[in-house]
């Protein structure tokens, strides 16, 4: 296990070229279950593969992600046996599908023409692997390079299309070292690849806001009390996302440019502004729920698991890509926020512990009814790691997760 002084955040570092603004927190444990002979690490990482292999990454009318890759991840992380690993597997993967033909193959001189064609999952995965077998040597993180990284409008910029699915995907691949999954990765960053990549790749649409905050929760309770959102929807749901951007797109970069993280004058600075964005996005799952209704939000979830794998992602991308990636999840965060006709966010909606702790909360994620709920277990998963890096002094991010793992009854789609 890492020590307890890995989870120390410390602050910026100069890199080539000049002082880049990166977010430098220590890096979490990496798990090579690829050349670890124990069982556990060798049961999850013929699982991943098997899924891998078998399984297509979008299903169900191209409509649905594959989850299987994260709850293993997180259920393993939270001590799993093989055997829940396997019982695990085998009820995600009562819902999945095979993989199908793509329209056509791709090549290196035309894989960028399909970006966002869902039908061409297989072919992109293929067009991957091959990169990592016949370019790469089979280093991964070089195909991640070349394919992720780099351009003028490189995939990294992309990663919450899909409801952030391919930047959750990213952050299991990097923290578990496993290449089937990278490759996973860039097959749905390039699938689920939309629109909301150009407010990070053009410039233009950054800019002075009329005002500002270095706090998301700060502008998040603005902006569940500003008028001009008010009727937008008639009914809450991820439908709403893609409308609000055509329809009121210059509010949603109000609040979007208002957190202005180029302006913050330090490291320490920088390393509060994140962190502040995890407290938040564990207040949006739980401090939204009012006692006693039990209505966890779906589509809310993700805004906690993607905060989670920026969180795993930032001492391990280029540095170039830190504040824009964090900008990602809060271009994110909004436009769910807004989607979900802004919920009230009340502390007093989650009580202390009372005496519950960590263990209480890993024993509902692997072992409640819950337990092969993909997002019950990322969702308990993201705020155990939330706690380990920023420390719980005051049991904050244990109170949300007890409330969390008791109370949950089901998730709410709408």
């Amino acid at each position: 296990m890492a020590s307890f002084l890995s989870y120390i955040p410390i602050v910026g570092r100069l890199v080539a070229g000049g002082e880049t603004r990166s977010i430098d927190i220590a890096p979490v444990e990496v798990h090579n279950i690829e050349a670890n002979p124990e069982k556990r690490p060798r049961t999850l990482k013929h699982l991943l593969r098997a899924n891998h292999v078998n399984h297509a990454i979008i299903y169900h009318n191209l409509q649905f992600d594959n989850h299987m890759a994260h709850i293993l991840c997180s259920a393993y992380h939270l001590g799993a046996t093989p055997q829940q690993l396997y019982h695990i597997y085998d009820e995600e993967a009562k819902t999945l599908e095979p993989w199908t033909e793509s329209p056509s193959e791709l090549a290196q001189d035309d894989w960028r023409d399909f970006l966002g064609d869902k039908r061409y999952q297989r072919a992109y995965v293929d067009f991957f692997e091959d990169a990592l077998a016949m370019r790469h040597h089979y280093n991964w993180k070089a195909v991640m390079e070349e394919y992720m990284f780099q351009g003028d409008e490189p995939l990294v910029n992309g990663l919450i299309g899909g409801l952030g699915h391919p930047l959750i995907h990213l952050g299991y691949a990097y923290e578990f070292d496993n290449r089937e999954v990278a490759i996973e990765a860039l097959g749905l960053a390039a699938t689920q690849y939309n629109f909301l990549h150009r407010y990070l790749d053009d410039p233009s649409y950054t800019r002075p806001a009329p005002f500002s905050s270095a706090s998301p929760l700060e502008l998040l309770h603005k902006l569940a009390s500003d008028a001009r959102f008010d009727g937008l929807f008639d009914t809450p749901g991820f439908a709403n996302i893609e409308p609000l951007f055509q329809h009121h797109e210059s509010l949603v970069l109000e609040y979007w440019n208002a957190w202005d993280l180029s302006s913050l004058s330090s490291g320490e600075d920088l390393i509060k502004a994140f962190r502040e964005s995890q407290e938040a996005a564990v207040a949006l799952l739980v401090a939204t729920v009012r006692p006693g209704t039990r209505a966890y939000n779906f589509y809310v979830v993700h805004v906690l698991t993607t905060s989670h794998a920026v969180r795993i992602l930032l001492p391990l991308i280029p540095a170039r890509f830190h504040l824009g990636l964090v900008r990602q999840w809060w271009l994110l965060a909004l436009a769910v926020y807004v989607a979900e006709l802004r919920p009230k966010i009340d502390p007093d909606y989650v009580p202390p512990p009372k005496g519950r702790d960590w263990k209480l909360v890993e024993w509902k994620a692997l072992n409640s009814e819950w337990k092969a709920d993909a997002h019950y277990v990322k969702a308990i998963r993201a705020m155990r790691e939330a706690a380990r890096t920023w420390g719980d002094v005051h049991e904050k991010y244990l109170a949300a997760a007890v409330r969390f793992a008791e109370d949950f009854e089901g998730w709410v789609h709408t």
